[in-house]
């Protein structure tokens, strides 16, 4: 059967646009946020939207909410909390390798949960590098005693192979089997360094997902369900945590035994030089926590109102319990509202406690006023760039909308109706995995998250079936040191290979796909209702009558 496929004048406007956009975003011939800036040039030019429909969507108020998260994070690297934090954790799990490579992992994706998995990833890694010098000496030094090792041992077995075979040379073979001792404890240090580096940034990674505002793709997901799907307020930070943060927790365990097995760090062999150098990277740690001195009342308050942020948007409207929300007129609060009271009141807090005996004695000494947070830090820790990258990706999906394309590529996805949703989860986030590997997360989400939901609407499946794993799935780029900035920072270190990330990057691939897959199918099934297409979902012009009901199992049963 010939399939002929027709656009019309409308839609193909608007193709041109989204793929002018895609081939922009992936190339980075303009910078990103250059591009995302075009709807606003080329949709009222070319007839599609109007410009009051476009400029709006580069402030939602899930901009808002990323706004707010941003502001927060840039008070935590202001007074040093999350260096604090950090230490902390190492100094509770030990210098073991493999517990020290988990104390990296969980600190990495704590911080990632709440500052951006760069600041996360160019925070550790001193940490990382000083604990490591500690351990097994300067990196340059442990390459060249490697090298060296090598060639002694080369040349001892040359000297053993000349010798005569009625006088067996024992000293040598004595020193040939230190040789080969002191190699493969260079070898050892080695791989334990490179598991060390690379944990670090896929651990940023992977705690990005945890949040709304862990990642910007999170937040694209929610801005494209209330342009899409207006009726749907199943996601919310609340929602989102409970759902993500198991699943991330679930992924770190794995991809810490992978990462230990790999790279050496659940070697139990005992060895004298080992205990002692831990000893001293355990001194290290100590060192550096002392030197930050005592708790200061900067870190108190940013630490009380951080946890007020984070408590407060997780109990707005949770689903599963009766939220605080409920005490205001029903719609009217939102995140981005929790998010920037909170932000708000760190611009007048005093960072010093104040004196109280000034109010009973104006001549008594008070101390010098200085807010928590003052507007210029904000202004230059605050990524512009990333919330209009925000914005035209909004845009980009109101155009699709309110000019059909998204109808009219859903209505060419057909051969696709075959697949049963099981394996189509698995496929999608296989898929947004591997180009993520070649594009930012960002520009790959808000390309490919329009055409899922216009997929799953024509399979009649729930679309946050469909559209959760893809928006995960792009935070997972392991692969290659160009696929995420925090990769490029670890790989700069000159200490990994590409090969050495390819290896270890794919295997977190395949763990990352089947654990979201395992996560949709089990709690995610429950908690989002995904086992029935919703009435939020169905298109607005058609009846109830004429929109069955399809459940995930019966497709299955089907397909």
């Amino acid at each position: 059967m010939k399939v002929v496929f027709r656009i019309l004048p409308f839609e193909g406007k608007c193709l041109y646009v989204v793929l002018l956009m895609a081939v922009y975003w992936c190339t980075e011939a303009l910078p990103l946020a250059v591009t995302a800036m075009l709807p606003v040039c080329l949709f009222p030019t070319m007839g599609i939207l109007p410009s009051k429909k476009v400029c709006v969507q580069y402030f939602l108020e899930t901009n808002f909410l990323f706004l707010s998260g941003l502001v927060m994070a840039s008070a935590i690297e202001e007074w040093g909390l999350h260096r604090r934090v950090a230490l902390k954790v190492l100094k509770i799990v030990g210098v073991k390798p493999a517990w020290l490579i988990l104390g990296m992992m969980i600190t990495s994706s704590f911080l990632s949960m709440w500052l951006s998995n760069t600041a996360t990833t160019a925070m550790m890694l001193p940490i990382a590098n000083a604990i490591l010098e500690s351990l097994f000496g300067n990196v340059e030094t442990l390459k060249e005693n490697c090298d060296s090792q090598v060639k002694m041992h080369v040349l001892h077995f040359e000297k053993q192979m000349l010798a005569t075979e009625d006088r067996p040379d024992w000293t040598d073979r004595s020193e040939q089997k230190n040789l080969e001792e002191a190699r493969r404890e260079a070898q050892y240090q080695m791989k334990v360094w490179k598991g060390f580096l690379i944990c670090i940034p896929y651990s940023a990674s992977i705690g990005g997902t945890a949040t709304l505002t862990g990642t910007a793709p999170n937040l694209i997901l929610v801005g494209q369900l209330k342009s899409y799907f207006p009726e749907c307020d199943l996601i919310n930070f609340g929602s989102w945590f409970v759902f993500a943060f198991p699943l991330m927790l679930l992924f770190l365990i794995l991809g810490w035994i992978w990462i230990a097995f790999l790279y050496g760090g659940l070697n139990t062999r005992k060895h004298d030089e080992r205990e002692a150098t831990e000893a001293k990277a355990t001194a290290v740690i100590d060192e550096d926590y002392k030197k930050l001195g005592p708790i200061k009342f900067a870190e108190v308050s940013i630490a009380f109102f951080f946890i007020l942020f984070a408590v407060l948007l997780f109990t707005r409207d949770p689903k599963f319990i009766t939220g605080w929300s409920t005490f205001f007129n029903k719609g009217y609060v939102s995140d981005a509202v929790t998010g920037v009271i909170i932000i708000s009141i760190l611009f007048f807090f005093p960072s010093q406690r104040p004196s109280l005996h000034w109010w009973f004695d104006s001549r008594a000494s008070n101390t010098p006023y200085v807010p928590l947070l003052s507007w210029r830090k904000a202004q230059e820790c605050v990524p512009w760039n990333i919330i209009l990258l925000l914005g035209g990706g909004f845009a980009m999906a109101k155009g699709c909308e309110e000019s059909g394309l998204a109808v009219w590529i859903g209505k060419h996805l057909q051969p696709l109706t075959q697949v049963p949703p099981s394996v189509a989860v698995i496929l999608i986030t296989a898929f947004i995995a591997c180009f993520t590997e070649i594009a930012s997360n960002m520009a790959t989400i808000i390309i490919f998250l329009p055409v899922i939901a216009e997929l799953a609407i024509h399979v009649k499946v729930n679309p946050l079936y469909f559209m959760i794993p893809a928006t995960t799935g792009c935070s997972y780029a392991f692969m290659l040191p160009v696929s995420t900035p925090p990769n490029s920072i670890a790989f700069a270190s000159g200490h990994l290979m590409v090969k050495d990330m390819v290896k270890t990057g794919f295997v977190m691939n395949i763990l990352g796909i089947l654990c979201v897959s395992l996560a949709m199918n089990t709690w995610g099934l429950h908690m989002f209702n995904l086992h029935t297409y919703p009435d939020w979902a169905r298109p607005l012009n058609a009846s109830s009558a004429s929109v069955a009901t399809y459940t995930i199992a019966t497709m299955n049963m089907t397909g």
